[in-house]
């Protein structure tokens, strides 16, 4: 009797147990590293949402120093981990972590010691050409000759404000040493993350290596790289203690474990992964759209400038209008193929500042416009000389007349125009190879407008016919959230 009450005891406390340990919660962590500031997004599983996740936590901290400063990237990461830690409690249920980093921001570190070298430029996120002073803009000069040597012609990588360009520009200031690797911004904070449990390599990924000449249709360095760094009197560029990261992975892939030292400090478990990280309009796209969408999905940014991201089977490339495809990482078919392809049009809201266009006033006269009707009124709204998308004209004028006499057509012009802009967008992408775009999710401040979502999938819809075109406002589009997503995608 006795044994059979202490077994039933014991049953209880194990069935007890075992719920305890289901009930716990399993947190992905995505964070993205603006030009303003950090913000953290902490999800974890919920059947009842689309994409299969909901946001148990978020929060932007501001950078503590100078954006450029590495130490105020990592101490950001920090803040924001102690606060979730105060909101949320155990951080141990943190089962992986991704980095979002600005496109092209990056540095050089010292691979010993982990930090930033102070021998380097201390700018992070600018023009070698436009923005060098002195022997920078010499440098920078030179660096550009050898890119120009050595890149294929329209390669992404001969872009002045690519992470090959400054990585030169530096390397010809002052000579690398073999401590000294380049390192994107989200590289560096993985970096950190993952101290103590992986000291040999920095390690990066597909989408922030592509502007460093990362071959992402053949997933290698490229030989022209290697003959382009030794020129520019890097040796050894391409090598486990070379000047760019050896170990190329996929955004959301995993890289390593949180360093246990690091992960004491933070409340992180040592077991927690950390995954291959993106860029910040990458990981934008991952927020709106998911990290399993539909072949044809888009999203199109209504901010001050209009960008289009698309999901495609096929690679395409037209550096001159600034068209490229960052390889999409496809998580339940790797081998497969899939491609982010895009651009960005000088084109946007922005023109309705300039045209004093208050809120309240945009509110109004956009309740009064029927989106079913069109406008004669035929504009090519610039703020100033020069468009890269869809066409690529340096010397393209605005066009923003006649001015009617009402506000509300005025504004109806306008609108149309942009959406005009947009769909021919599409057109040039799918004549370049990408499909026709169908659920087109819509993030920034234009996409609030639900008559202009209206007006712009009539208008896209009316150039592809038998296509059924879905223009939605995006539920979410921090990048940090977008970041989340990658993390927890390896462990679906």
């Amino acid at each position: 009797m006795i044994i059979s009450l202490v077994t039933f005891i014991f049953l209880v406390m194990s069935i007890d147990l075992g719920r305890s340990l289901s009930a716990q919660p399993k947190y992905f962590a995505g964070f993205d590293l603006g030009t303003s500031g950090a913000r953290i997004s902490i999800i974890e599983s919920d059947s009842e949402k689309e994409n299969g996740y909901k946001e148990v936590y978020s929060e932007a901290v501001a950078w503590d120093g100078d954006y450029d400063s590495a130490a105020a990237w990592m101490s950001a990461v920090k803040k924001l981990l102690k606060g979730a830690s105060r909101s949320l409690g155990d951080l141990q249920s943190v089962k992986a972590i991704c980095v979002s980093g600005t496109s092209a921001s990056c540095l050089v570190a010292n691979r010993e010691t982990r930090e930033r070298s102070d021998t380097k430029s201390k700018n992070d996120n600018y023009d070698i050409i436009t923005n060098g002073e002195g022997s920078s803009m010499s440098a920078g000069k030179e660096a550009l000759k050898v890119i120009q040597k050595h890149a294929p012609p329209k390669h992404t990588a001969r872009a002045t404000t690519g992470s090959l360009a400054k990585l030169l520009t530096w390397a010809i200031e002052a000579p690398l040493d073999d401590a000294e690797v380049l390192c994107h911004q989200s590289d560096f904070i993985s970096m950190n993350l993952m101290a103590e449990s992986d000291s040999l390599y920095i390690k990066s990924d597909w989408h922030n290596c592509l502007k460093l000449g990362y071959d992402v249709r053949e997933k290698k360095w490229p030989t022209w790289l290697d003959n382009c760094l030794k020129d520019a009197k890097i040796s050894n560029p391409i090598s486990s203690n070379g000047a760019i990261p050896l170990e190329i992975f996929s955004p959301g892939e995993p890289m390593g474990t949180v360093g246990e030292t690091v992960a004491g400090s933070l409340g992180l478990s040592k077991d927690c992964v950390v995954v291959g990280g993106t860029t910040d309009s990458n990981a934008a796209f991952f927020a709106a759209a998911g990290t399993s969408p539909a072949f044809g999905t888009a999203v199109t940014s209504l901010g001050s400038t209009l960008a289009i991201k698309q999901l495609s089977r096929n690679y395409i490339e037209d550096a001159e209008r600034g068209v490229y495809s960052h390889r999409f990482p496809n998580f339940s078919e790797p081998n497969s193929e899939s491609w982010l392809v895009g651009g960005a049009s000088n084109v946007g809201c922005a023109i309705l500042r300039k045209l004093q266009f208050s809120n309240e006033e945009l509110d109004q006269l956009s309740a009064e416009i029927d989106p079913r009707t069109d406008s004669a009124l035929c504009y090519y709204p610039l703020i100033k000389i020069g468009e890269r998308f869809p066409v690529a004209d340096a010397k393209k004028e605005p066009v923003l007349d006649p001015v009617p006499s009402s506000r509300k057509e005025y504004l109806h012009g306008i609108l149309q125009a942009i959406s005009d802009i947009e769909r021919q967008g599409f057109e040039e992408l799918a004549q370049l190879g990408a499909p026709s775009p169908s659920t087109i999710w819509t993030c920034g401040g234009g996409s609030r407008n639900s008559m202009w979502n209206k007006m712009r999938e009539r208008r896209i819809a009316s150039r592809f016919q038998g296509s059924e075109i879905n223009v939605q406002k995006a539920e979410s589009t921090e990048a940090s959230y977008g970041a989340a997503l990658l993390a927890a995608a390896t462990f679906r």
